[in-house]
């Protein structure tokens, strides 16, 4: 299977949510483990997988992953999952203690970033991320326009 993204060796990536890093600022990145049931292994394997509104809580000294849709495996039938069920991470005491101070104190989110595959073991990228204002968003635009322009320009010259 060839991975859709460019990404390390061993990795393949399932999908990417790109409006995180639109609508925060991302300053951590971190990666857990994923406990999932047999049938969302196999709809991850196909590509299935939706990362848009999902974001990572802490309850009791746990972290789960909220909003993660995966759709059903056609091949599972009655033994399927329910698409948008509240996923546990698997994180070190240390990080999740880490990321609760961080949440708590500063008002920072968990949102996911990507969900791979790493040496067959299912992965999410979590970022702690500040929300970005309005003008933010639209500045980050304007850079990358101008970026692309320039790019356009030098490729243009040779």
């Amino acid at each position: 299977m060839a991975s859709k993204k460019s990404a390390a060796p061993g990795e393949q990536v399932v999908c990417v949510n790109r409006q995180a890093r639109h609508n925060y600022f991302i300053d951590e990145t971190y990666e857990a483990g994923l406990v999932l049931v047999g049938s969302e292994v196999k709809s991850l394997r196909d590509g299935k997988a939706n990362l848009s509104d999902s974001y990572a809580q802490i309850r009791k000294g746990e972290a789960f992953l909220i909003n993660f849709h995966i759709t059903p495996y056609p091949g599972a039938n009655q033994f399927n999952h329910e698409p948008t069920r509240t996923r546990k991470l698997l994180l070190h005491t240390r990080e999740i203690d880490r990321l609760t101070g961080k949440t708590k104190e500063r008002g920072l989110t968990l949102v996911a970033l990507k969900l791979y595959f790493k040496n067959g073991r299912a992965k999410v990228e979590l970022g702690l991320g500040r929300g970005k204002k309005l003008y933010d968003k639209r500045e980050t635009l304007k850079r990358k326009n101008a970026e692309r322009e320039i790019e356009r320009s030098l490729r243009a010259r040779h």
